[in-house]
């Protein structure tokens, strides 16, 4: 795995790249479409391939663990061979899923035991089995294991969990580089950036991770119930201790507002599921703004859902199928809002190729905030 960095706005942070992988190259900034089970819900693989060219998704070792199991994805050949995906997989290790299962799971030093949200048996995630399960999944980029913090967080709690999980990352690259990828394809370790919003915690964390030659770092924790305000401090400060020369990596966000913020501050990687769930929940981001395609406002509006993205449907009938209850509905304003969100991020790396982000940002930042229902 290989990093270029083309070029860099020279009024922000922003960057554009290309992350060279054995399965292909990713375009920076890029936004990962989250296939949470081996698919993105209510999204054809065609699609991803052919309409959105997708450079990479990302699966979840949690889920994944449990069902279909790793007997079945090494038979498979691993989670492309079992989903015929053959471009960039990115795995979250389960360590944001261990943290939303927080009343069936116990802590320790070992790991984490935890029961199963499907049929409540029990099992036990290490720093070892969670590479074990990620070699055996296949994925390109695959995660260390790491506590994420809940917000609002105590300090205390904070620093003994970040030095917790620098003590599992230890041991996952132990492991790590114990082991071999099973198909034929390499993979990348990334370390995890903790510390809650305590500045200090969060550059002990960047640093101590930086101990380990990685081809890329992310930077987790965030996106779970703190300001904005806060969340752009801390990547504002890890943006500046981490390599130029190796992508970042923001997990969980978030809003189009929080990417092209997180864009000019050097973030080049970003995953989330607001485009898919919001889109079943008729929350719809067009290059307009934003509507809830559910109010009677669009009953009768028979304008394209988005003239530049989705001109082949009308507002009325897609909200008409939402009212029926028809499956098409969600599935259409799924499609619509990974369009956006990659319309959206492509959008600002040909600004920063072209030198003029920052200006541009200030102009869509006011669209894409605006709801129009």
């Amino acid at each position: 795995m290989n990093f270029v960095l083309q070029h860099k706005d020279p009024y922000t942070k922003a960057r554009a790249g290309v992350l060279q992988t054995s399965r292909g190259e990713i375009k920076t900034p890029i936004f990962m479409p989250v296939g949470t089970a081996a698919t993105v819900k209510g999204v054809h693989r065609d699609f991803l391939l052919n309409d959105i060219n997708a450079d990479i998704i990302l699966g979840n070792t949690y889920h994944l663990y449990l069902r279909p199991g790793m007997d079945v994805m090494q038979k498979a050949g691993g989670i492309h061979g079992f989903s015929n995906w053959d471009r960039p997989v990115l795995t979250d290790s389960g360590g944001y899923q261990v943290y939303s299962l927080s009343h069936k799971r116990k802590l320790t030093e070992e790991g984490v035991k935890f029961n199963s949200h499907i049929d409540g048996s029990k099992h036990l995630f290490s720093p070892e089995s969670v590479m074990d399960i990620q070699r055996k999944i296949g994925a390109d980029i695959v995660m260390a294991f790491d506590e994420c913090t809940p917000y609002p967080c105590d300090k205390k709690y904070a620093e003994n969990s970040m030095h917790m999980t620098h003590r599992w990352l230890d041991r996952c690259f132990q492991r790590f580089n114990e082991t071999e990828p099973l198909y034929g394809h390499e993979q990348s370790l990334f370390p995890i950036i903790q510390g809650s919003v305590y500045d200090d915690l969060r550059k002990q964390s960047a640093e101590y991770v930086l101990k380990h030659d990685a081809n890329g770092y992310a930077i987790g924790g965030l996106s779970v119930g703190e300001p904005h305000e806060d969340m752009y401090r801390i990547t504002d400060l890890i943006t500046h201790i981490l390599p130029e020369q190796k992508p970042r990596y923001l997990m969980g966000v978030g809003t189009p507002e929080n990417i092209l913020e997180s864009i000019s501050l050097g973030v080049d990687m970003f995953d989330c599921v607001m485009p898919t769930r919001n889109g079943r929940n008729g929350t719809i981001f067009t290059t307009e703004g934003q509507i809830n395609i559910r109010n009677k406002q669009w009953a009768d509006d028979f304008t394209p859902l988005d003239s530049w993205l989705t001109p082949e449907y009308s507002k009325a009938y897609v909200r008409h199928l939402f009212q029926s209850e028809e499956m098409m509905g969600p599935i259409i304003a799924s499609i619509q809002n990974l369009r956006f969100y990659l319309w959206l991020v492509r959008q600002a790396r040909e600004r920063i190729l072209q030198g003029d982000f920052h200006i541009w940002k200030q102009s869509i930042l006011k669209t894409v905030s605006r709801k129009l229902s």
